[in-house]
């Protein structure tokens, strides 16, 4: 057994992880920064309020995101830990700038010979109205820097001379000016959105690789305001060619990085080609969730081995996985009285004593009257031993709910089942997360040859 230590120093995101580590026995402590997050995962996870006191103790320090606030990013905190000789899941202040620039992440694999779409940066909103009307077609918007995280910034044009692009440019220069640094213009290319995913341990890639589907828009049918992440399918595959071209290509460069943990690139593929879009050189929301139930081997003993350079042996579900996020007012849009008066402190009802695919986002858990606080044990039949789990922070985004299944749909309807035993007052989700591998996208995949057998 070994001791944890996660830390949140924006929002809390890895409480479910630290969960599950906790939950196979390792000693664990989790630290949030954010004073609005700070009930999240109570009574799940045991907390400490002094990371950097309890760096002596842990084995494993876990960082969930690249942002921090001011100028550090947890990148360098990252590289200044291992330089000091600590085990850490976390990157470097190169792979958090894939992240915040991404013209610098288009010139990383322009450099490693990846194809690229067209792009253009610019920091001035008439210099990038200016392209669009000289070189009209559709793109796509994206933010640079931590605004990137206001999700429904990004906008996918839909007018093959760009007069949308260009309206909406407008329509940010006034509202966003002041805290927009910068935008990149993207051509937009019509394919099947897939995410190849893997974990490095600081000088290769595990295997197997994790092959994702994002679901961004707030309704089903791609339909909405875009938010971080509504749902994600995905299967585990070998070094395929999708791999082979796309991450693959930047192995070399993330050993000598050394780089641990999850990264992710987004990429555009039709029968022409595989077109990188974005990369996540972190862990995904709620995709790190999805993972972990696929996993089959142990998730404490994974992250140990990946710190310490190691190779984890990595067993995974065969076939394929479903997670649904079930959210709440006023998500995705920041509305204090609304969340006020519909969401906090909401209880999550049951309608079995089953836990089995359900996930802790912004939850925590209140103990029964009388005992010490909960942390985390769990009855044979899977369920909390005790305490009420209600709703915690101001994001409303309570539980992320999996599922697993020889083909996509029988993953659908587990994870929708598991869904329909969940009753929170006035949550939402989207019912279709899936569907697009049923309907098309994997037998496209298969077709244009960028698919080898799934593990």
């Amino acid at each position: 057994m070994a001791n944890f230590l996660f830390c949140s120093l924006d929002a809390a995101l890895i409480g479910d992880i630290a969960w599950q580590v906790s939950r196979e026995g390792h000693d664990v402590r989790y630290y949030i920064e954010a004073d609005s997050d700070q009930e999240i995962a109570d009574g799940f996870v045991p907390k400490t309020d002094d990371w950097r006191g309890d760096l002596g103790w842990a084995d494993v320090v876990v960082f969930d995101d690249i942002w921090v606030g001011g100028d550090i990013g947890t990148g360098e905190l990252a590289q200044e830990l291992r330089a000091e000789g600590h085990a850490v899941v976390g990157g470097t202040p190169n792979t958090d700038a894939l992240e915040e620039d991404r013209g610098y992440a288009m010139e990383v694999l322009e450099d490693h010979g990846v194809n690229t779409i067209e792009h253009h940066v610019f920091e001035d909103f008439d210099a990038g109205i200016k392209h669009v009307q000289e070189n009209p077609a559709p793109y796509v918007i994206k933010p640079l820097g931590e605004v990137q995280n206001v999700k429904r910034l990004l906008y996918v044009g839909n007018e093959d001379d760009g007069s949308d692009i260009v309206d909406v440019l407008r329509a940010y220069k006034k509202a966003w000016g002041h805290r927009m640094k910068g935008f990149q213009l993207q051509r937009k290319v019509e394919g099947v959105e897939i995410a190849v995913c893997g974990f490095f341990n600081g000088e290769s890639f595990v295997e197997p690789i994790n092959f994702n589907f994002e679901h961004k828009k707030l309704f089903p049918g791609n339909i909405g305001p875009s938010t971080g992440e509504m749902g994600t399918s995905m299967f585990w595959a070998g070094r395929n060619e999708l791999f082979a071209e796309t991450l693959g290509k930047v192995e070399g460069w993330l050993a000598d990085e050394g780089y641990v943990g999850s990264i992710d690139i987004n990429c555009i593929v039709n029968e022409d080609g595989i077109y990188p879009l974005e990369f996540t050189p972190r862990f995904g929301y709620p995709t790190i969730t999805l993972q972990e139930e696929s996993f089959e081997s142990e998730t404490g003993q994974f992250f140990l081995d990946l710190a310490n350079g190691r190779d984890p042996e990595l067993e995974v579900h065969r076939g394929y996985q479903v997670a649904v996020r079930v959210v709440l007012p006023p998500f995705p849009f920041d509305d204090q009285k609304t969340y006020d008066e519909n969401s906090r402190n909401a209880a999550v009802v049951f309608g079995s004593d089953s836990r089995e695919g359900i996930h802790i986002e912004d939850a925590k858990r209140v103990p029964v009257e009388g005992t010490d606080r909960a942390t985390g044990e769990r009855s044979e039949s899977g369920a909390a031993v005790d305490g009420q789990w209600r709703v915690a922070g101001e994001s409303g985004m309570p539980l992320v709910v999996t599922g697993k299944g020889d083909t996509m749909q029988g993953a659908r309807e587990q994870a929708y089942g598991r869904v329909d035993d969940i009753l929170i007052p006035n949550c939402y989700y989207r019912d279709d997360i899936g569907e697009r591998w049923i309907e098309g996208d994997g037998d496209r995949l298969q077709a244009w040859g960028y698919l080898g057998p799934a593990v």
